[in-house]
């Protein structure tokens, strides 16, 4: 099937009331991109983080009258004389393939493998967790997921528990049990991250040893040896006391989400409490790690 699509430079504040209209107009789907090139960081679950100068991209049926949408936006004001935007017909292609095509097996540590379903995995007497892209953040490409992917790896988990605070996919606490973990605890605040962990955990063979709560749901005093949490900055600093009492005596925490810039202040509010190992970056995120003081 054919398509076009109309790119409009817009600003944070316009950018989701345009998106509704543009959908309410018949756009298939819109897309918000940063028209300065600032970093994309990762957003809470459930979050739509949006750019100081953000571009709307709508795609259409290629059938459509482009000129009448145009008109459409004018009126609501959405388009004025100043406005910069640009129409333009996109090439036809599998994209479902194209994407998959792309998404290859990935190495974290010694022992562990993330593979797309359909994929050959390439080490099939190494830990391997089947893992396919979906709605819940967590597949192993951010760094920030490869930092505490690594951590794990790092760790003798034989018998041990672990709690994934914010597990999106569930990616976390999935490499956890794999890797020799006897329990885990997965805590999101969105509900579809719940749903894609418990069916990641299920695609593994692990779901009787993952349990999964939103996080207004969860038992109190819960603890455990390992506490991992890749969320961001500053959701750690803020629930830096619910965090810390999950971990068990002489347990241990990893962090990430965090910008290298963002560490110290991280760092400054689990000090009290945690023997802090040096901070370990990569593309300018890093991983805090530490052992309950």
């Amino acid at each position: 099937m054919a398509w076009v699509q109309i790119r409009i430079n817009s600003t944070d504040k316009k950018a989701e009331q345009m998106s509704d209209f543009l959908e309410e107009i018949g756009a298939v789907s819109v897309t918000f991109m940063d028209s300065q090139d600032t970093p994309i960081f990762e957003p809470l679950p459930g979050e739509t983080r949006l750019w100081g100068n953000t571009d709307v991209v709508a795609l259409f049926d290629a059938e459509t009258d482009m000129q009448q949408i145009v008109q459409l936006l004018q009126k609501e004001t959405y388009l004025d004389e100043h406005s910069a935007y640009k129409i333009e017909q996109i090439e036809d292609k599998d994209w479902e393939r194209e994407w998959m095509d792309n998404f290859h097996p990935m190495q974290f540590g010694r022992r562990l493998w993330i593979c797309p379903s359909w994929r050959e995995v390439p080490e099939p007497d190494a830990v391997n967790v089947m893992l396919d892209p979906g709605l819940a953040f967590g597949t192993g490409t951010h760094p920030t997921t490869a930092l505490c992917l690594e951590w794990l790896d790092s760790l003798d988990l034989q018998g041990k528990t672990l709690i994934d605070f914010g597990c999106g996919s569930g990616i976390l606490a999935i490499a956890a049990l794999k890797l020799g973990a006897k329990s885990a605890i997965g805590i999101d605040i969105d509900p579809q991250a719940i749903l894609a962990s418990r069916n990641n955990a299920e695609q593994n063979g692990v779901a009787d040893r993952l349990q999964l709560f939103l996080s207004q749901d969860k038992p109190t005093n819960l603890q455990a040896d390992v506490v991992v949490a890749n969320i961001l900055a500053g959701p750690l600093k803020e629930l830096a006391p619910i965090i810390s009492q999950l971990v068990k005596p002489n347990g241990v925490l990893g962090l990430s989400g965090i910008l290298s810039t963002q560490a110290k202040l991280v760092c400054d509010a689990y000090v009290g409490s945690f023997i802090l190992e040096p901070v370990e970056e990569r593309e300018e995120w890093c991983r805090i790690t530490g052992k309950l003081s």
